[in-house]
């Protein structure tokens, strides 16, 4: 039914009433946009709630992840159970917060899972079925436990491999974030040495459809040389759009490629080394 980490939109309408929806849009208005119009029966899914626990910024970065217990728990409240099939969307084509939904489904091994590439625009415009107002799920047991801990790497691993030719580290944010030109969130601008930059929204056509394969394959292969995708460690400022690499990676067969999940608004918080330009 699912066969790959992005479906497009018109492949989803079969899906309405099979699969579990998770609208991941995000922005201030995207409690109203979702009672305004969402795929029919599709959650609610909050970045900074849902996705996300408080923390210290220093510890963990701005979007620290949830305890594992609490999101299998929330997993099962949203009726998500191992065999279920699960559709994540947003707003801002995979990027604000889909990707991110999808990366934490799959590292506690869910796999009848995808993101709509193009995301609400492209299903809008496929005429898949829509609802206002709040979809209620069927809650289901809490999801079993078939990891002991999220698989993401720690500032400690960054600083050992962040200048090793055997692995590369790739920053998701924009141009003018990575060379420090412009920081709107985090209290230093730059980005971690020996860094590549390849900006998430780079990896979108005007559509906010994913490039092809082929396209993104060069594109990595420009970053990559010979290194091996399970050596590669993404970053952004939070964790939410380096998912967004690692989706277009796995989408493309470049599987293996690891969450740097404190990212930048931890890394500069904790006194590490920091480069601009």
């Amino acid at each position: 039914m699912i066969s790959s980490p992005l479906i497009t939109a018109v492949e989803v309408i079969s899906l309405v009433g099979e699969a579990v929806f998770l609208d991941a849009r995000v922005g201030p208005d995207a409690t109203r946009a979702y009672e305004t119009a969402h795929v029919s029966g599709a959650i609610h899914v909050d970045l900074e709630t849902d996705l996300s626990e408080v923390g210290d910024p220093a510890s963990g970065g701005r979007h620290p992840l949830p305890s594992l217990d609490v999101w299998l728990a929330r997993l099962g409240a949203w009726g998500i159970s191992p065999a279920t099939p699960v559709i994540v969307y947003d707003g801002a084509g995979g990027g604000m917060a889909a990707a991110r939904a999808w990366w934490m489904l799959r590292a506690i091994g869910h796999e009848p899972l995808a993101v709509v590439d193009g995301g609400w625009q492209a299903l809008r415009d496929a005429g898949v079925p829509t609802e206002s107002g709040d979809a209620s799920a069927s809650p289901v047991g809490s999801y079993p436990r078939k990891v002991d801990r999220w698989p993401v790497v720690n500032a400690a691993l960054v600083e050992r491999v962040r200048t090793d030719p055997s692995w590369r580290v790739i920053d998701a944010r924009a141009p003018e974030r990575f060379t420090g030109q412009w920081e709107p969130l985090d209290p230093a601008g730059g980005h971690i040495p020996g860094a590549h930059n390849l900006y998430w929204q780079s990896q979108l056509d005007n559509d906010g459809v994913l490039e092809s394969c082929t396209t993104l394959r060069e594109r990595y292969a420009l970053i990559l040389g010979s290194v091996s995708s399970e050596r590669v460690v993404c970053y952004c400022g939070s964790g939410v759009t380096a998912c967004h690499l690692l989706l277009a990676m796995e989408a493309c067969g470049l599987s293996g490629a690891q969450l740097y999940v404190g990212s930048w608004s931890e890394w500069c918080r904790q006194g590490h080394p920091r480069a601009a330009g």
